[in-house]
Formats: C-alpha cells, sequence, structure tokens
C-alpha cells in the first residue's frame, strides 16, 4: 500500500491545482445560479453530523424547490429525505442537477437557522462544476427502470454515480460528483468498499479533507432507479498499482483510489429522486448555461485580484465552451 497522507503527497501523484480554479468561486447566489436553481429538480447535501464526521442525504421535487436570495439557499424541509440530519451551525456542501446538462451547480456554507419548515444555509460558496461525472456514468441518457438490485454489494456494483460528503477540521462541509460505467464507480473489497479518482480540476476539495479528516458519506445511483445508496465509514487514499487496477477503463488507469473502512451501508428508495421525475430526462432548460455563468462568476470574483478582472475582461463565454469541450473529449479518463 502507497498511502497518500499529506498534501504534499497527495500533489505528486495527481499535481497542484491551478490558482485560476478559484476564480470561478463567488461567495452567494448570483443570478446565473439562481435561474439554475429555478430549473433545478434534485438536490445532493453533505452536512456536518455534530462530532466531527459528515453525513449525505437527497433533496428533489418540483424544478425550484430550492431557492435563494443571493447570500442564503432555502431548502424546505419536506423536499430533503432525511431531514433530521441538517443541524443549525454545521457545514453544508450541497451539489444541484440539471436535466439534459452535464454541470452541476455547487454551493457550499454553514446551515444558519432551522425555523418554520425550511432550512436556511448561509452561503459561502458558489461555483460550476465540471460535466465529466455525469458524461462518464451516462446519468441523461438513462431510461426509468423499477429493477435495481435488492442486495447492497449488488446495488454498489451497479452504480454510476455517487455524491461524495466530506468535511475539513474547521467544520466546512463539501460534496463532489463521481460518475464511471457500472463496475468502475465502486468496487466491495471485503468489509469495505473502494472507488477511484478520475481526471478533473485537481482543485481536489475532497481529499485533501479526507487526509486532514477521514470520516466520509457519500450516496451511489443507478441512473434510471430511485433507489439510493448511502454509506458512511473512514477513508484512506492510496496510488498503490494494485488499488488503482481494478478501476482501468480500456488503457486507462486512475492515479489513485480510495478505501472506506468501518463502513455502514443503507439501501433505500428516496422519495426525492422520486418526486424528482429525472428519467427520461427533460430537454436543458433555457436560459442557463454554464459556460456564461462561468464567465459571469470571473466578472463577480473581483475579489481574488488581478487575476480575476484580466480573465473576466478577455474570457468569453464561447471560449469557456470550447475548452470545456475539448477537456471533455481529451481528458475524460
Amino acid at each position: 500500500m502507497t498511502a497518500i497522507d499529506s498534501i504534499a503527497a497527495l500533489e505528486a501523484v495527481i499535481g497542484k491545482p491551478s490558482p485560476a480554479i478559484d476564480l470561478k468561486v463567488i461567495d452567494h447566489v448570483d443570478a446565473t445560479a439562481q435561474r439554475w436553481l429555478a430549473a433545478a429538480p434534485l438536490m445532493f447535501a453533505g452536512v456536518g453530523d455534530g462530532i466531527g464526521g459528515v453525513v449525505v442525504t437527497l433533496a428533489g421535487g418540483e424544478p425550484g424547490f430550492a431557492r435563494s436570495d443571493g447570500p442564503t439557499l432555502s431548502v424546505p424541509l419536506d423536499r430533503i429525505d432525511h431531514p433530521a440530519l441538517l443541524r443549525t451551525g454545521e457545514g453544508f456542501g450541497s451539489l444541484f442537477l440539471l436535466p439534459g446538462i452535464g454541470e452541476t451547480l455547487r454551493i457550499n456554507g454553514r446551515v444558519a437557522e432551522i425555523a418554520d419548515g425550511t432550512a436556511q444555509i448561509a452561503v459561502e460558496e458558489c461555483y460550476v462544476h465540471c460535466a465529466k461525472a455525469l458524461i462518464r456514468s451516462d446519468f441523461w441518457k438513462a431510461d426509468p427502470r423499477d429493477d435495481a438490485p435488492g442486495a447492497t454489494d449488488a446495488f454498489v456494483a451497479a452504480s454510476r454515480f455517487m455524491a461524495l460528503a466530506t468535511i475539513d477540521t474547521a467544520g466546512g462541509a463539501d460534496l463532489s460528483p463521481k460518475g464511471d460505467p457500472a463496475g468502475r464507480l465502486a468496487q466491495i473489497d471485503g468489509d469495505a468498499l473502494a472507488f477511484p479518482d478520475r481526471p478533473g480540476n485537481r482543485r481536489t476539495d475532497s481529499f485533501r479533507n479526507i487526509i486532514a479528516q477521514p470520516r466520509i458519506a457519500a450516496a451511489l445511483l443507478i441512473p434510471g432507479s430511485t433507489m439510493a445508496l448511502t454509506l458512511t465509514g473512514s477513508a484512506t487514499l492510496d496510488s498503490d498499482e494494485a488499488a488503482r487496477a481494478p478501476f482501468a477503463v480500456g488503457d486507462k488507469q486512475p492515479l489513485l483510489a480510495a478505501r472506506v473502512d468501518d463502513l455502514v451501508l443503507t439501501l433505500a428508495p428516496s422519495a426525492a429522486i422520486a418526486r424528482a421525475r429525472l428519467w427520461p430526462a427533460a430537454p436543458a432548460p433555457a436560459g442557463v448555461s454554464p459556460a456564461k455563468m462561468l464567465g459571469e462568476h470571473l466578472r463577480l470574483n473581483r475579489s481574488k485580484g488581478i487575476g480575476a478582472r484580466i480573465a473576466s475582461a478577455v474570457v468569453t463565454p464561447g471560449m469557456i465552451q470550447k475548452g470545456l469541450d475539448q477537456d471533455y473529449k481529451n481528458n475524460l479518463y
């Protein structure tokens, strides 16, 4: 086992994140992100558990069930599968999906208040995440299905999408999407579960959090099914070839793999997924463009200094879209 137990060891394997990555992150839900929320039927949420760990749940319903006035994200408790998991003061990381669109919207912050049937989240980060996870999982190509495996091991083997929740030592939560063909997203290994890392933007919030605080949670889905498998456990990172080889796709091996021990698995129907009616996927909503949102966030991100000002002045949505398309084509695995 070649354990990765420091940021230096992590960066030696996958490289350092580009400083430009943070330029897309703003500290509020702007108008472009509010339009995304107005069309979004599903949210994954990772929330601090009050004892230094993290838990995961889903929320869903009619498009626009979650709303924001800019500094605050509001989520109705009756749209959340397990609303009791949300605790005032705890870190909150979320991921919103839009039918027909591969990119995802991530909103992070803290649970500020739970009152009058609504959870109010004080927003600290808002940004667009790349489409690779949903592309690799064929998420929006699925048809509705009611034949998902009823055994946890078989469900893990058939799963193709994961929402991975982690938390840092300051209690800040993060929720990251992962997607792969069935059998390559996650595998049961004795009493543990393993999953790989694929090429991304190298921001690696999840893995930095795991190094500092290994307790994680995740939700696994089979696109088309309203079942969800949630898990908790303690994760370690490994770059040894024996850990990575089982997750090869074609001739491409991941650079590292994670192993989750102290594993607790729960497989159950998700009312949130059922209400969201994700499949067959509706056409992408008009007026929502991830490339335009990225460009707008560059413009709004004046706090990051001269780099943000230069980028917002010279980078157009067309340039952003071209770069995304090339990355998705050439760097998927």
